[in-house]
């Protein structure tokens, strides 16, 4: 549905797009996900026409896009203000767009009354703008721009001004609905939690290029960069003395992990004989009484943050330079362990992933 190919964009001497190439399916939910300043805006905008690109093409359902008008393209946007006219109720706001269109009035009706449908708004068409919640804007928001039946539905952070709760069930929403009219949803946001929730595929960008393009799974479990680990949730990183490789897995040894073998990402290389690994927080596991386990390491908390249904313990083993993140459930009492407990982890040396130096972006 989208294919972006070779995309640069210049605002004097800065970079706001870097030579970015990607391709979105045709159905797909699909995030550009990165800290502020990254490109995924400018990116955004260049897809929806607003902003035109210094170099490359942007093509949508096969047509070249990169010069056209934004009012000429079969996307629409949903801005992070919602932009509601507040002298308009719900219906004409909804119907706004249309009115270029020069429907009959019991057409115009029946796609407002439509689209209102989709986002469980039925019956509200009067309601003055200022009446709404948080939550209903947002819903009149995205009504406004599926009213127009367009083939991409773009999204500038839309849930970033609703309060945790609230955000947390407009996603939902906001999944069942792509999934209900199958359009090709793209969605910007700096929130990985939301991306990894949302998406079919995530794009990470920093400093307007594609570091990884990937389902949410894998782009969690397996991160090309420390970058991306660190970026997509918390991560323990390790530097490992590289010991042998061959085709598609290396052998590293780890301080107090000791030897470890791990898959070779495609097209990595080791710096000096050196390497970082990193394992995920919650990959380790604390063991209580005489429990056994094959990996294990001792350590002692050196802090604690309740977090109702878990905790994150920091803890320090000898011999590692920096502590060990974890997560761990409070069904055992881990909320209980005081500061300066000898405690046992366990971990699983399959959990270990490869990772390249940050400035490694990808081209995808």
């Amino acid at each position: 549905m989208i294919a972006i190919e070779n995309v640069s964009k210049y605002y004097g001497i800065y970079k706001a797009l870097d030579d970015v190439s990607l391709q979105i399916g045709e159905g797909q939910f699909f995030s550009l996900l990165g800290p502020s300043g990254c490109g995924k805006t400018t990116l955004l905008r260049s897809i929806a026409g607003f902003d035109v690109p210094t170099g490359g093409e942007i093509r949508i359902d096969g047509v070249p896009c990169t010069l056209l008008p934004a009012n000429k393209r079969p996307t629409n946007m949903v801005f992070q203000n919602y932009a509601i006219f507040p002298h308009l109720d719900v219906g004409e706001n909804v119907a706004y767009g249309l009115k270029r269109l020069r429907l009959s009035a019991t057409e115009e009706r029946k796609r407002v009354s439509d689209a209102l449908d989709q986002v469980r708004l039925s019956g509200l068409d009067k309601r003055k703008a200022n009446e709404l919640s948080g939550g209903q804007r947002q819903r009149v928001a995205l009504a406004r721009a599926l009213v127009m039946r367009p083939k991409v539905l773009l999204l500038d952070e839309p849930l970033s001004a609703l309060d945790k709760k609230l955000r947390e069930q407009m996603q939902v929403e906001l999944r069942t609905l792509q999934k209900a009219v199958g359009i090709t949803f793209i969605l910007v946001t700096h929130d990985q939690y939301e991306a990894l929730a949302l998406s079919d595929r995530i794009a990470v960008m920093f400093g307007g290029r594609i570091a990884q393009v990937d389902t949410p799974k894998e782009i969690y479990q397996h991160p090309r960069t420390r970058k991306v680990a660190d970026f997509l949730g918390g991560m323990n990183f390790l530097q490992a003395k590289l010991l042998g490789e061959r085709t598609g897995n290396v052998s590293v040894e780890a301080s107090r992990f000791g030897t470890i073998n791990l898959s070779k990402p495609q097209g990595f290389a080791a710096a000096n004989g050196h390497v970082t690994v990193g394992i995920r927080p919650e990959r380790l596991r604390l063991l209580w009484d005489d429990e056994p386990a094959p990996h294990q390491l001792r350590g002692r908390v050196e802090n604690r943050a309740y977090f109702g249904e878990v905790t994150y313990l920091t803890i320090g083993v000898d011999g590692l330079e920096q502590p060990l993140s974890m997560v761990e459930t409070n069904n055992y009492g881990a909320d209980d362990l005081p500061i300066g407990a000898e405690i046992r982890l366990a971990y699983d040396p399959d959990a270990f992933v490869l990772l390249a130096e940050d400035e490694a972006v990808s081209r995808v």
